[in-house]
């Protein structure tokens, strides 16, 4: 047996298996150093045996090829692995997300960003190219060696081992390792009790790419997020119909929401469809909200919805931006309020902000579902109250496609910077002015003869990345940041947004000259952060922690000039920017179709949630990457409230995943519209769904 076992070791399947294995698990031993992943943990033996698994794998189809091809192909496996490592590092530390090939739709964009994410490359990111450049010599120099001794002995090895003893020993290997591997994803002292997803389930689709990989290291979550990038696939979701009895609360209260649900429970009662009746079943169960003393508390009135580019709470400054902070401390807004990263940013941040929906974590959800149409969206319960309904940017679509993207969801009217008809630059240093942007806002909101009141959203550009490199926003302000000590690269940052400041200034300006000021609601939030900033520099103005998430704090402000300026402390997000303002418009809408709250409801659960499913408010901070509690309080959560927390958090971004996916809002308003109330019965008085085709 040991002569045997000799034997073996001495042959080239088991010398390429073992440096494959080498140059591969040394390479995701360094990762998880450098993105600190606990190195001795259960997750590392996971991936250990993963990669012994795949080594054995390669390392046996190789033994067939030609020696030099052989040597090649090994060399650039560990390249590339060593290199796929190295791009989740800087791409996680660039934008605060680890990268999927979903966002593909987004690939001509990012080489704007080569010179910027360069930059902000941490040193240590290249220590995982050392596996590579030290196995590189062997390969060239020793492996050539032993290959050349082989060719004088070219028989020994095919005496010893015959094919057929090969191809035994290769499945009793791969049935040894799914075997073990398996064990890994299923036996409860290797499983994470809080984990928000499952291990198996997130094998089976790796949906939340930093769970992912933290469980199962970069090599199998790239192999798994290419087989779903090419097979997409939905989670296997149900639900029971759990119908609130909303008849007996109508009489409880004069702000009782009322909504008829006689169609959509025909619906449910005629769908033969598992997914759309699982999506059915969960919405028509969820909460339905009552009015409160803020509904219908700007009804009627203009509005004007503004998603800042790149403003964080370093905009939040008197001295500096005297326009926004105008309306941020005479109007209302929210301390504790987040825009959560994911893979893109803007895009998806927008999108949510119009859905209250969580975009699906791996892709950039806008572009992919361009086509998905939403009778529940802003735009269509504002124009289905009485309003002309428009959206604006001061870009191309080079990024996203929102010509196409707002019409699906109601606008009425979109225009870019082509139609806006001001000057822009192609390149991607220099952006559009935000104050010529609100210049041509303002004259195609107020210069028309229609008197419906307007609803507008508008998505600026000028705080835009890069701040390293000069350009004509960055450099415009540059000598009046000069006294206070910042870099050069935060200088240009503040320089930008004090153009989107400026942007500001002209459309409150113009707003009171046109007599309308008082008649019009202005909402405003930032995008995201200001990433591909490095965050010492980002530290010379936020002087507060941001680990566990603070960097993505961002302001919301609602403002009306006849307010009364009001600080609120609840956590939050753009996701409850929808149900929060259709309460206060007093607009027919029903809640149960957002993800998001009524942030004035007194039964808003204060919480933000971020796009790996991490979620935090003043008692927690719970970190879905690795399912580690942090307790802000001396009353902790048990962890059966954890983990009911993360079921509800779980189940709502996998159903709003599923809709989207399936268009299902679509679905729901053709199929609602078959089926009408068009008689009450005689003997019980109850309204009565007929279809109508």
């Amino acid at each position: 047996m040991k002569s045997r076992l000799t034997e073996f070791i001495k042959t080239t399947w088991f010398r390429y298996m073992a440096i494959l294995f080498l140059g591969i698990f040394s390479g995701e031993i360094i990762f998880r150093s450098c993105a600190h992943m606990p190195v001795f943990s259960y997750p590392t033996f996971r991936v250990f045996i993963s990669t012994l698994f795949l080594s054995g794998l390669f390392g046996y189809l190789l033994s067939f090829c030609n020696k030099i091809v052989a040597r090649v192909l090994i060399g650039l496996l560990i390249f590339l692995t060593n290199f796929y490592a190295y791009l989740q590092l800087g791409f996680n530390n660039f934008l605060g997300v680890y990268m999927s090939f979903g966002t593909s739709s987004q690939l001509g964009a990012v080489v704007d960003y080569i010179k910027d994410f360069l930059h902000s490359i941490k040193l240590v990111y290249y220590t995982t190219f050392i596996p590579f450049i030290l196995i590189l010599p062997y390969l060239i120099l020793f492996e050539k060696k032993i290959y050349n001794n082989d060719r004088n002995n070219i028989d020994k090895e095919g005496k010893k081992y015959k094919f057929y003893i090969k191809s035994l020993l290769m499945l009793g290997s791969v049935l040894i390792f799914i075997s073990v591997y398996y064990l890994t994803l299923t036996l409860k002292f290797m499983q994470n009790d809080l984990q928000l997803t499952k291990n198996t389930d997130l094998f089976v689709n790796p949906s939340v790419p930093s769970t992912a990989i933290q469980q199962f290291g970069t090599t199998v979550f790239a192999l798994g997020d290419i087989k779903v990038t090419l097979f997409p696939m939905d989670e296997q979701l149900t639900y029971n119909h759990k119908k609130r009895n909303n008849k007996s609360s109508n009489s409880d209260s004069d702000l009782t929401r009322k909504i008829d649900d006689t169609a959509w429970e025909s619906v449910i009662a005629n769908e033969k469809n598992n997914t759309y009746n699982t999506l059915n079943n969960y919405f028509i169960s969820q909460e339905i909200t009552n009015k409160n003393e803020y509904t219908g508390m700007f009804k009627g009135k203009n509005v004007i919805f503004i998603m800042m580019e790149s403003v964080s709470d370093i905009m939040i400054n008197p001295d500096l931006f005297p326009n926004f902070y105008k309306m941020y401390s005479e109007g209302w807004h929210w301390e504790n309020n987040f825009s959560p990263r994911n893979a893109c940013a803007t895009g998806n941040n927008e999108m949510s902000g119009m859905l209250s929906l969580y975009t699906i974590n791996n892709n950039c959800t806008a572009n992919n579902y361009k086509y998905n149409t939403y009778f529940e969206s802003i735009f269509n319960i504002y124009k289905n109250d009485g309003y002309r309904t428009s959206s604006m940017h001061d870009y191309t679509e080079a990024y996203y496609y929102r010509s196409t993207i707002h019409k699906n969801m109601g606008s009425e009217a979109y225009y870019g910077v082509n139609q806006l008809k001001i000057p822009y630059q192609t390149e991607y240093v220099n952006w559009a002015s935000d104050e010529d942007f609100m210049n041509k806002a303002l004259e195609i909101l107020t210069n028309t003869d229609d008197t419906k009141p307007f609803m507008t959203w508008l998505t600026t550009v000028s705080g835009h990345q890069p701040y390293t490199a000069s350009s004509i926003l960055g450099d415009k302000y540059l000598k009046d940041f000069s006294d206070l000590g910042y870099s050069t690269e935060m200088k240009r940052y503040l320089s930008k947004i004090k153009v989107t400041d400026d942007g500001l200034g002209v459309l409150l300006k113009g707003l009171e000259e046109k007599g309308i000021l008082d008649d019009t609601v202005i909402v405003m939030y930032g995008d995201h952060y200001p990433y591909g900033m490095n965050r010492n520099t980002i530290k010379q103005v936020l002087t507060y922690d941001l680990n566990d998430y603070e960097i993505e704090r961002v302001p919301f402000v609602i403002y009306n000039s006849k307010m009364e300026p009001k600080t609120f402390t609840s956590y939050t997000s753009y996701i409850n920017i929808v149900p929060t303002l259709a309460n206060l418009f007093d607009l027919n809408y029903d809640p149960r179709l957002y993800m998001g709250h009524d942030l004035l409801d007194p039964n808003y659960e204060s919480m933000v949630v971020f796009a790996d499913g991490s979620w935090k408010n003043e008692k927690a901070y719970y970190n879905a990457q690795n399912g580690v509690v942090k307790n802000y309080t001396d009353t902790p959560y048990t962890n059966e409230e954890i983990k009911a927390i993360n079921e509800k958090v779980s189940y709502k971004m996998k159903m709003s995943s599923l809709a989207i996916r399936n268009n299902y809002f679509k679905y729901l308003d053709n199929q609602l519209s078959k089926y009408k109330v068009v008689e009450v019965s005689s003997t019980t008085g109850d309204n009565v769904a007929v279809a109508t085709n």
